[in-house]
C-alpha cells in the first residue's frame, strides 16, 4: 500500500497545533494551494464529520470521514472517491526543546484495473503537494494564534450532569448552546477569569479543575475549556445573561444544538460525565 509522509516542527504547543488541525478554514487554504476545493460541515471538525475534496482535471471528488479528533491529532478515512482505501493521519507530540512535532501521513490503495493505474500517480502527486501545503498553512495559523487572546469555558459537573447555557444574543447565535465563560482580561490567569465569569454570568462560585480537549480557534481568539465544580455553599446557578440553563446527562450532550466551538469538545464532555 503506497505511503506518503512528512515530519516537521511547529513552533506552538501541541494543544494549539491539534486545535488548528481541526479548523476547516486553514485546511481549505491548504487544499486551494494545490488547485483543489475543500468543503466541510463545520468550522471545527469532530469525529463523524465528512469533508469533500474536489481535485482539478476532472477527477472524481473524494469524501473522507473524520474518525478521530483530539489533543494528539486528527485521523480520517475514505468514505467515497477514486481509491479503494485512503487514510490520512496527523499525529502531534511534544517536541524536545519546545513546540510540537507533527507526523503527517497519507496511505492509499488504488482501485483495480485501468482506473487504478491512472489514479495512483495522481494521488501521489497531489498527496505530496498537499502535505507540504498543510505544513506551511499549519505553521502560519499557529503563529497567528500564538499571539491571540484567550476565551475560557467551564465544564461544570454535578452528580454526573453538565451545566449548559443557551445563548440569547446575537440573533444569529440565539437559541444555540454553549458552556459558560468569557474572555481572559489583562493580568488574569485562565482560572481567575473562569471564577469571575461564572460569578457574573451565573451568580455561582466555582472551583476550576483541569484542561479539557484541544485549544479551539474561534476567529482571532482561542477557546480553552476547563472542568469545574460548584464551590461549597455556592448559590444555584441562574441565567443572568443566557436564555436558559440546563443540567444534562451524557446521552443528552450530543443532541444539543451547540455553537461550533463547544461542539468540538462534545466527545470529551461525554467521557467526563461517564467517569
Amino acid at each position: 500500500m503506497p505511503v506518503l509522509s512528512l515530519d516537521h516542527h511547529v513552533d506552538g504547543p501541541p494543544r494549539l497545533v491539534a486545535g488548528v488541525l481541526r479548523e476547516s478554514a486553514p485546511s481549505a487554504r491548504a487544499v486551494a494551494r494545490v488547485g483543489a476545493r475543500f468543503t466541510a460541515p463545520s468550522a471545527l471538525l469532530v469525529a463523524g464529520d465528512e469533508i469533500r475534496v474536489a481535485l482539478p482535471g476532472g477527477f472524481p471528488a473524494c469524501r473522507t470521514r473524520i474518525t478521530r479528533a483530539g489533543a494528539d491529532g486528527l485521523w480520517s478515512e475514505l468514505a467515497a472517491g477514486p481509491a479503494a482505501v485512503l487514510r490520512h493521519s496527523t499525529r502531534v507530540t511534544p517536541a524536545d526543546g519546545g513546540g510540537s512535532h507533527v507526523h503527517d501521513e497519507l496511505t492509499w490503495e488504488p482501485p483495480l484495473g485501468v482506473l487504478g493505474r491512472l489514479s495512483d500517480p495522481v494521488l501521489r502527486h497531489y498527496g505530496a503537494r498537499l502535505l507540504r501545503a498543510r505544513r506551511d498553512v499549519l505553521a502560519e495559523r499557529v503563529g497567528e494564534l500564538g499571539r491571540a487572546g484567550v476565551v475560557v469555558g467551564a465544564a461544570i459537573v454535578r452528580d454526573g450532569r453538565l451545566l449548559v447555557a443557551q445563548r440569547s444574543y446575537p440573533a444569529e447565535l440565539a437559541g444555540r448552546w454553549e458552556l459558560p465563560g468569557g474572555g481572559v482580561e489583562d493580568g488574569e490567569s485562565e482560572q481567575q477569569a473562569l471564577v469571575r465569569e461564572c460569578a457574573e454570568e451565573l451568580g455561582a462560585r466555582v472551583v476550576v479543575g483541569e484542561r479539557l480537549g484541544t485549544d479551539l480557534p474561534i476567529g482571532r481568539r482561542v477557546l480553552r475549556i476547563h472542568t469545574a465544580r460548584a464551590a461549597a455553599g455556592s448559590p444555584e446557578p441562574e441565567a443572568r445573561e443566557h436564555r436558559a440553563l440546563r443540567w444534562v446527562g451524557p446521552h443528552e450532550v450530543a443532541a444539543l444544538g451547540w455553537l461550533d466551538a463547544d461542539r468540538a469538545v462534545v466527545a470529551e464532555l461525554v467521557d467526563l460525565l461517564r467517569t
